[in-house]
């Protein structure tokens, strides 16, 4: 069967996201993420649904408790008990299509936390768990295909965009070709053309430079992307590289692309070891009616609104301050996974428990 996979601006259901545990990667900073994941809920709940898978029943109590007290609609928040390694729901969470009669279905692919780095076992099987739970309105597929929800990008009308550093790195799908790993994304995702970016990538990015970094489409005819207007910074040429293979893809009607440059913030270090983090404003998400949008308590912020303004004409824009979520070289569109419309359950209760084993 050949699926559609559909853009991150279809109409949605909700987002999700996982909520830290208390002994995970998050712990030293565990309050700053925490303050961050309520300002992402608190946006979010004004326009759609959240689900929030949590690491255990204290923490759903308290997070009821918490977002009541905030006035978020009951019937916009579903808390979920299962067990998790990490809270990168890009990269865990279902992927959305429609199959051939206009049905929607979750893919859920394997997760290896990218390519072996971290552990990732439970992550894996998260929508599978939540399957149980009865979250989802319709069908999980699982698939042996390694893939992350940040290594692929759509214009839902049949283009995928990706890098080549990502999806046809030895440590995901080893024993695919590219030629054979196109061909599993035609099926999967109903696409014809794979746009591949062979330049471009951010230090201190784990995901093998996934393109949700570095390039996203607006609308099917725009994509903005990051670029580096600083000589000196170890990413410029990849950089400028990328943007030459930008301009020179075209539409499916042989038209250029509508390219919208990002700005580069300053250089963001971790305050421990020194290392550089991965700060980019191409991580935002889009949602209903509202875009929400990274930023980094740096003076490009405002150009990267003032440029999204531009890609999204109709939307909110909402900025989201991800100073802490970088420290664990990730951000904003990193944390979420969009639910498209027709995925969340509609009769479900706001706060459940699933199967905690």
């Amino acid at each position: 069967m050949t699926y559609r996979l559909l853009p991150e601006w279809y109409p949605q259901d909700g987002i999700q996201l996982t909520w830290p545990r208390h002994d995970g990667d998050w712990a030293p900073l565990l309050a700053r993420i925490e303050a961050t994941l309520e300002r992402i809920v608190m946006a979010t709940t004004r326009f759609q649904r959240v689900l929030i898978c949590v690491p255990d029943e204290l923490t759903r109590q308290r997070l009821a408790a918490t977002f009541e007290a905030y006035g978020v609609p009951a019937s916009r928040l579903q808390l979920i008990v299962a067990p998790t390694d990490d809270t990168w729901a890009r990269d865990h969470g279902p992927i959305g299509v429609t199959d051939e009669k206009g049905q929607m279905v979750m893919l859920d692919y394997t997760f290896t936390g990218w390519g072996g780095k971290f552990p990732a076992e439970r992550d894996n099987q998260l929508t599978q768990r939540l399957a149980d739970a009865g979250v989802w309105a319709c069908p999980v597929a699982p698939r042996d295909l390694i893939l992350e929800g940040g290594g692929i990008e759509t214009d839902g009308e049949g283009t995928l965009l990706t890098t080549e550093a990502c999806l046809l790195n030895s440590n995901r799908n080893p024993t695919l070709s590219r030629a054979q790993i196109e061909a599993q994304l035609g099926e999967d995702f109903g696409v014809d053309r794979v746009l591949w970016l062979t330049n471009g990538h951010l230090e201190g990015d784990d995901t093998d430079s996934h393109i949700d970094t570095l390039a996203r489409f607006c609308d099917p005819s725009t994509i903005a992307y990051v670029r580096c207007d600083d000589p000196n910074d170890p990413h410029y040429s990849a950089l400028a590289a990328m943007e030459q293979e930008l301009q020179a893809f075209r539409q499916r009607n042989g038209e250029p692309y509508r390219l919208i440059a990002l700005p580069w913030p300053q250089a963001c270090f971790d305050p421990d070891d020194g290392h550089r983090l991965p700060a980019t404003y191409a991580n935002f998400l889009i949602i209903n009616q509202a875009v929400l949008v990274p930023t980094y308590g740096d003076p490009a912020d405002v150009t990267a609104l003032h440029a999204l303004a531009n890609a999204f004409p109709e939307h909110m824009l909402i900025p989201i301050e991800c100073t802490s979520v970088i420290r664990q070289h990730g951000s904003l569109h990193c944390l979420t996974m969009q639910l498209p419309q027709g995925t969340l359950a509609q009769g479900a209760p706001a706060q459940r428990s699933g199967d905690t084993d």
